[in-house]
Parts: structure tokens; sequence; C-alpha cells
């Protein structure tokens, strides 16, 4: 079964209440940083003599900037390339933010600055008159957010700059090379820097590369990673206009016979438009007009809201690509430069958002030296069955639309129906979309909560689990008045803070900086409970232990996608790339 639709929802609700108020407030807890203080800066580890960073991210989109202003959060220094200039702005496909996404983001303390400037809708419209209502979800966000992404990245920007990310925009990459110590980046400069002419080659060289430069990513072509799949739908057009009519909902989708469309509300008297015509199908790069854009949203919701003044307007069509592998050696890749589907369900984002919260992590502790570097194996076994999960869906979700014969169409509206009556069905379903039933493989003998996510546990004092992560560190919570002070001492005060239960709960667990389950107890007996302890904070802090000892991740892989070797030279990346690429496809 999938991961993305697995429903682990009996395992969720044993963690105990959540938050489960008005996602504006914002009690406090004191070990925590506040809000305001979310961007601080935790004193930087040295690099090592000739690297120029620790960690270089390629690509300033959503993915890119969370992963890097965590990295530089924790300490690690980083680079951000992006080969846009400063003033331009990314192309801004996506509308809708989803629980798990949020939940993310109030563990970086900026969800509800988010929150204030969107549209909450009570749940996901699907085509015909299906709702997957979201008001169910065990979240501190039972909702979907309609906001730009323009917005997400504004904050993700802010964050990253206060964390001390270095940026260099109009750095075009032009290949890598990498060997047992680190990666060497070339990129062509579009100039504008101090004594740097546009066309100007330079290179960087840092432990680890990072690609999230999207679907045409210049890092996964280095590295000679493949890219299979096929386009699921060609010339789409997309326009953000004016209208003087407003849908009845700010998110609003509708599928006619050859055509649907989607009209969602940026809040500003902007609307963003995106539309499919059967009978218009366009190259991508032929010009897109305002009356297509009115004749495809006429065609699907019977009128086009008195559209105009569009200030831009473009095609493009929508693939189905995931890469085999999101490792090869010292280079890893996320977002759309690993996976790409359809928009249906609003899920690119959010998905690319989850790949940098998995993985900052991970090459944070590897860099400072808490883990072994095969931790970060780990990535991509427990954030390639997602991807692969959301082009199933997504596609599932797409190709309902494209039904033509009346038949079909009909058979459509009563899914939608199902969908809408039908409470289990429709919980799987934005349980997997919204990201909250996303679970990771727990090894042999493991606790029932591990690899889960953990909901926003309430603490004693008042506060909540997710205020806590925003230190970035493993939060371990247990029963009042049974912190174990004896194990905690071998762990070290950045890596781990403790909380305790607000209720009676006797569960001892231990949370990953990005919200999931590492490890948690719930035997009775002191001692025992102490050993466990012990060997959990070993195996996931290096508390206590040496880190090349250490054990790597919650399960050993099964998947011949992750048999990447930990450094390869240069010269057999991309053979190590195309046996997985050939291990894929079989």
């Amino acid at each position: 079964m999938d991961a993305l639709n697995r429903k682990p929802a009996d395992h969720s609700s044993d963690l105990g209440s959540e938050h489960d108020g008005d996602p504006t407030t914002r009690p406090t807890v004191p070990p925590a940083r506040p809000e305001s203080d979310a961007g601080a800066r935790r004193a930087p580890a040295a690099t090592p003599a000739g690297r120029d960073a620790d960690v270089i991210v390629v690509g300033a989109g959503p993915t890119g900037l969370l992963l890097a202003g965590d990295l530089a959060e924790a300490g690690i220094a980083v680079t951000l390339l992006e080969r846009r200039d400063d003033t331009t702005s990314n192309l801004s496909r996506a509308l809708a933010v989803h629980a798990r996404s949020l939940e993310q983001l109030d563990a970086r303390g900026l969800a509800d600055e988010l929150i204030a400037g969107g549209h909450r809708l009570p749940g996901l419209q699907v085509f015909g008159d299906g709702m997957l209502p979201a008001g169910g979800l065990h979240s501190r966000f039972p909702f979907v957010l309609i906001t730009p992404q323009y917005e997400v990245e504004r904050l993700l920007l802010r964050r990253a700059r206060q964390a001390g990310v270095t940026f260099r925009y109009g750095a075009e990459v032009q290949g890598l090379t990498q060997d047992a110590d680190g990666v060497t980046v070339r990129f062509r400069a579009a100039g504008g820097g101090a004594g740097e002419a546009a066309g100007d080659v330079g290179s960087l060289r840092a432990g680890y590369v990072v690609g999230t430069d999207g679907a045409r990513s210049s890092v996964r072509e280095a590295i000679g990673l493949p890219f299979p799949g096929k386009a699921v739908v060609r010339s789409v057009v997309l326009a953000d206009v004016r209208l003087d009519r407003a849908p009845d909902s700010p998110f609003a989708v509708r599928a006619a016979r050859d055509a649907f469309a989607l009209v969602g509300s940026f809040g500003d008297g902007w609307y963003r438009v995106l539309g499919w015509n059967r009978h218009a199908q366009a190259p991508d790069d032929a010009p897109a007009c305002l009356d297509e854009v009115r004749e495809v949203t006429r065609l699907s919701f019977g009128t086009d809201f008195g559209m105009h003044d569009a200030r831009w307007i473009s095609r493009f069509h929508s693939d189905e690509r995931q890469a085999p592998a999101y490792r090869v050696g010292r280079v890893f890749v996320a977002g759309d430069a690993a996976h790409v589907h359809s928009p249906a369900g609003g899920q690119g984002m959010n998905v690319g958002l989850q790949d940098a919260a998995n993985l900052s992590w991970k090459l944070a502790a590897v860099v400072r030296g808490h883990s072994p570097d095969r931790l970060l194996d780990s990535y991509q076994e427990e954030r390639h069955p997602v991807g692969t999960a959301v082009l199933r869906s997504s596609g599932a979700l797409i190709r309902l639309a494209l039904l033509r014969g009346a038949p079909a169409r009909a058979l459509r509206r009563l899914g939608g129906q199902l969908l809408t009556r039908l409470p289990s069905l429709s919980r799987r379903a934005i349980g997997g979309v919204s990201g909250i039933d996303v679970a990771y493989p727990a090894g042999p003998g493991a606790h029932r909560l591990v690899g889960r996510r953990a909901p926003d546990l309430r603490l004693a004092g008042g506060g909540r689990l997710y205020e806590l992560l925003r230190q970035g560190t493993f939060v371990l919570v247990t029963p009042a008045g049974e912190i174990p002070q004896e194990a905690l001492r071998e762990a070290a005060t950045d890596r781990v803070v403790t909380a305790c239960w607000a209720s009676e709960r006797r569960t001892a667990l231990l949370v990953r900086p990005d919200g999931y389950v590492a490890w948690a107890t719930d035997a009775t007996d002191p001692g025992e409970r102490a050993t466990a302890l012990r060997s959990a904070l070993a195996r996931w802090t290096g508390a206590g232990s040496d880190p090349t000892d250490a054990s790597p991740t919650s399960t050993p892989s099964t998947s011949s996608t992750s048999s990447t070797v930990s450094a390869p030279s240069a010269s057999s990346a991309p053979a190590a790339a195309r046996s997985a690429g050939r291990s894929a496809r079989r």
C-alpha cells in the first residue's frame, strides 16, 4: 500500500490530545525560541579547509529556501546558488498549502504569519461534486490554506537570510565533480557581483550539494540521474487576472466534457486561473492570450466571471516523472528536481517542503559529526516512496478530469459524491493529500508509533510540541516528573530538549527534528526505560557513542534504488545513477 495512503489514525490518536484551538493562538513554552527569534543561528562549526561551504544548495524555490534555512540555523555554512537575479520573481504556480506543510512551517515559527494573509478552506474540492473535508484532520491546521507560492517563499527567504545563508544570484550551474572529500560546482555568472562579469565561470567547493533547481535540474543532469516518465497533459494555460464576479469559493475547480479549469483567489483582487481545453492544444512556446483563458473557463464553469486585465499568461505541460535515486554520493535532489506530477490536489510544493524537512536535519547531523554519513541514505528510503505515491494519486485525479464520454463523466460525478458522503473514504484521501498520514518505515520490533508523524502534543506548562521543535533538535517527551537525568547527562543539550506530557500519559517518546517519532516505549520498569532511552539517544543523536559506529537509520533499505555508495568518484557517479535507473525500470 502506498506510503501516502496509509491511515495511522489509531496510532496518532494514541499520542494524546493536540492543540485544537484557533491556530493563530500561540501558547508559550519557556525553553523554546519565540517566533520573533526563530531565525536565530547556532554557533557555526568551522568549515574544513579547501571548502567554500559545508553545503551548497542549488535553487531558491520553497524547497531550497527551507533546506538552506534549516542548515544555517543549525550552524552549517550554506551557499545557495540561483540562476535568476535577485530582482526576478520565481514562476509561482502553487496556491495550496496543506496541513502537514503548515505544521513544518509552524516548527519554524512561520505558519501563523502565512495563515494571516491567506484563505482557509474547509476542504479540498475535486472534480465533480466531490469535497475532501479537512476538518477531521488530527492537526492544529484542519484546513487547506490558499495563498500564492511567493508568500511562502517570502517568509522562507527572510528566515534564510536571518540565519546567515550566503546567496549567489545569477549563478547558473554548468556541472559538478565529486570525490571522497567533497563536491566542486562550476557555474556561469550573470555578472553584477564584485569584480564579476557576465559569462565568467566560477567554482565553489562543499562537502555536499543539494539540487532543488526544478524539473530541468542542472544538478540532476550533472550526476547523470535519469528522469523517466511522460507528459500527462499538454497545453495548460496559466494566468493571473482580475474578475468582475467572484466564484462561490476562493478555490474552485470544474471539469466539463473537453476542458477543466481552476480559479483561485490571491485575496488581493487578483485570481490565478489554470485551464486545459482539449480542442486548443498548442506547443509550450506558442503564445497564450486572454481570450484562450476566457474560453477554457467558460467551457468549464459556464462563465468567465468577467475576466480582464491579465498581468501575465503562460502555457506549460504537466509531466509525471521521478528520479530513481535521490542521492548519488555527496549529491542529493529534492522537490521538482526529484519528482514532478500533475497539479491536481495541489501537492507539488508541499511534497518538496517535506523533502527538505526530512533531509535538512540529517545533513546537519552528519556535517556536525553527530551521525554517520549513512544516515543520509534514509532520505531515499523515506522520501522516494512518498514521491511515488503522490505521482499515483495526482495522476488519478488528473485522469478523472480528462474523462470524455458521458458514462465516464457520470462515474466521475459518482466518485465525487462517494468521497463526500463516505467519511472513512474522504478521511483516508485527505490524510494522504494533506501529508498528515505520511509515515516512514520502522524496523522489526519497533514500537507502533515509530516512523509516524507526531501531532502537536500538549505539554506540561501549557506549551506545544511544535514550539519546542523550533529549536531544531530532538524532543524527548516523558511522563511528568520522570525526565531521566542520568541518561540525558550523556546527551549534548544542543541535540535534545525535554518536555513532559500535560496528561497522565506514560509513554516516553523521542521526536525527530522533522516531527516524526524516532523511538518510543511503554515499558514501566525504570531501569528498562533508562537503558532503552540511552540506546536510542546514542543511535539517533550520537550521544555517548562514536558516530561512525552509530546505527544509521530507522530501517534497512529493501529498495534497489537506495544502494548508492557514500562517496563515489566523479567518474563513477553517472554510472551509479544509470544503474539505479535501470533497476527502477525493471
